[in-house]
């Protein structure tokens, strides 16, 4: 493990160096890593898994047939390494779950019946651990339970992989029943593609990674987004100029120079007034929105955020009441201007980009 300073505060992480994926594969040599859940994260490290030399198989209900189909066209072969969710349990002696955390719920007298002495039970969020006495997700006490979580999206997870950038991981041990625990955590987390893992534990993964996705990596992004968009709108500002003044800039130059060198080095690689004007409105952006961000860790941490989770996406309406949300957001017209924009990219700029998107880093949803 390294000892690494991150602003004055050393932290111990864990990077390829220290732990190969040789290594990895020797710690798990003997091991059947289960995946449970063909979705967002299933298909990515499941895949990378693979691709990586260890023994993977997936159990997805049938029933769904969406995610089975993509299994199968995946390489997956029903009977051979494609089960259901049963029989892959008790197949397996690593057991990801992979599942959306309303889902796991559902799935989880399945799994827990069909656990054996010595498995270790692997999540990729804190959701249902941290939040047991909702979700009802209580492991015996004689399997391991870990956590990889990436930070990023399945999609992002697959392609850093392929790039062979890797994607940044935490990693938690709730539960050392073999004494491997650890170990085999850390071997699963090389084996899915981390660059490095940093560690943490299952409550402060999910509090900070529901802040995160309710704050700035979504939430509170996609709310700045439109309320800019609609002032310019309201005073005469063409879709076009509103789109590429809120958006375009943003994500195919700015935020590039801030994965770069930080967000200090953008501002001074900037002009005179725009560098003025940051200065002068980033504080007054903190103070407004530092109450919301309080408020929002608040029922994070009081499992209010979590039992609206549940009560939403476990209900028999949802993913037709999902759609319609996204639709609102999809046929805005701050929206159909960012699709038109996109498509007026310069041939070379649109290959350049879809490129670079194999070392994005996304959000560890489930």
């Amino acid at each position: 493990m390294a000892k690494i300073n991150f602003g004055g505060t050393v932290e111990t992480v864990v990077t390829r160096k220290e732990f190969s994926v040789a290594r990895a594969r020797a710690v798990l040599k003997k091991e059947t890593i289960a995946i449970i859940g063909y979705g967002v994260q299933g298909p990515a490290q499941g895949l990378n898994l693979r691709d990586n030399g260890f023994n993977v198989i997936v159990g997805q209900a049938k029933k769904f047939k969406k995610d089975w189909d993509r299994a199968i066209k995946d390489g997956w072969v029903p009977g051979k390494t494609l089960f259901e969710i049963e029989e892959a349990v008790e197949r397996g002696t690593i057991i990801q779950m992979l599942v959306s955390d309303a889902a796991q719920r559902t799935i989880w007298p399945v799994v827990k019946k069909h656990l054996k002495p010595g498995d270790a039970l692997y999540f990729s969020h804190g959701f249902s651990i941290a939040y047991r006495k909702l979700t009802g997700v209580v492991p015996p006490k004689n399997v391991d339970v870990i956590m990889v979580a990436p930070k990023g999206s399945g999609t992002s997870v697959r392609r850093n992989f392929l790039s062979g950038a890797g994607i940044n991981s935490s990693f938690a041990v709730e539960q050392d029943h073999t004494g491997r625990a650890i170990e085999r955590c850390i071997a699963v987390g090389i084996g899915i593609g981390s660059g490095y893992l940093f560690p943490t534990t299952f409550k402060h993964e999910v509090f900070s990674d529901l802040t995160g996705e309710r704050g700035v990596l979504m939430g509170a992004l996609a709310g700045i987004m439109e309320a800019q968009y609609d002032v310019l709108r309201g005073h005469g500002h063409t879709p076009s100029e509103a789109f590429n003044e809120t958006v375009e800039e943003l994500t195919q130059s700015l935020i590039r120079l801030v994965d770069e060198n930080g967000m200090d080095w953008m501002y001074a690689n900037c002009s005179a007034t725009a560098q003025r004007g940051a200065l002068d409105w980033k504080p007054k952006f903190k103070k407004a929105v530092l109450p919301v961000f309080k408020d929002l860790y608040k029922r994070v941490k009081s499992g209010k955020e979590c039992a609206r989770v549940l009560s939403a996406c476990g209900g028999a309406n949802y993913q037709k009441q999902l759609q319609k949300e996204l639709d609102e957001i999809g046929n805005s017209e701050m929206w159909r201007a960012g699709k038109a924009v996109r498509e007026l990219r310069p041939k070379e700029m649109a290959r350049a980009i879809g490129k670079g998107t194999k070392g994005v880093s996304g959000r560890a949803s489930n």
